[in-house]
């Protein structure tokens, strides 16, 4: 049954091609950007594939676009806009841990609220939260994405017991590692500000991502959970991910300092 669905985070990554693979399979697709050139984009890129495509500007953050977009009534939310900044507890300028937490969390939180309420009301719907292998286990040096993630499972967790009364579904997808430049340039953002104060710590080591997975195998699991009826709460890519994570949150009881 053809869907309408509002992605978040469209201009890139796994939105751009959950956004493009949506609209090919038939859905009425809403790609909400972060920036205008990134709409242009996009707009230019359905075209020339033939796609009937809506793309949107939305910054997550703001107001003002987030009440444009509340007035498409939609069948999914896919809300997936996101961004990483590495580096250690210690040296984290706070300003970094604020901005992560207003776009993954608040902003996000948001736009579950705004739709989720028109959903209750209709009483049918689902929220596909992106959250990230991260919001499951520890990681050092990405902690501040790793704790927004963490409290975007918080959120997922409480809000699928809290709509499942009227007729809407929760669901998250966790990524692991995967080549859509996000873990690169997270972990080059470290260096805007390294230098800017004497530090403590050493800085990260700089090593290759060379170990990252093909981004059409999360794409594919995304669209999966979007279409489907009935579906796992959590989906996590790749599998060995899975295992991982399975396997730390077991060593954590375990664990002693």
């Amino acid at each position: 049954m053809t869907k309408r669905v509002l992605i978040t985070g469209a201009g890139s990554g796994f939105g751009k091609g959950v956004a493009l693979g949506l609209a090919r399979k038939g859905h009425d697709v809403i790609a909400a950007c972060e920036i205008w050139p990134q709409v242009t984009e996009l707009r230019q890129l359905a075209r020339e594939e033939g796609l009937e495509l809506r793309v949107i500007k939305l910054d997550v953050r703001s107001q003002i676009d987030r009440d444009h977009a509340f007035q498409f009534e939609i069948d999914v939310l896919f809300n997936n806009a996101g961004i990483m900044e590495s580096g250690p507890v210690l040296e984290l300028p706070p300003q970094i841990v604020r901005d992560i937490f207003e776009t993954n969390v608040f902003a996000a939180l948001e736009m579950a609220q705004g739709f989720g309420k028109q959903m209750a009301q209709r009483g049918s719907g689902k929220i596909v939260w992106t959250s990230s292998i991260a919001g499951l286990v520890k990681v050092p040096w990405d902690s501040a994405y790793a704790a927004s993630k963490h409290a975007v499972e918080a959120f997922c967790s409480a809000m699928r017991e809290e709509l499942a009364p009227y007729g809407v579904k929760v669901a998250t997808v966790n990524p692991g590692a995967f080549r859509t430049g996000f873990n690169d340039t997270g972990m080059e953002s470290q260096d805007q500000w390294w230098g800017q104060a004497p530090r403590v710590m050493d800085h990260w080591p700089v090593r290759e991502l060379n170990k990252q997975h093909d981004p059409q195998e999360m794409i594919d699991a995304i669209i999966d959970v979007i279409e489907a009826d009935e579906h796992p709460y959590r989906t996590v890519r790749p599998a060995a991910a899975e295992e991982m994570a399975k396997r730390e949150q077991r060593e954590e009881w375990e664990r002693k300092v």
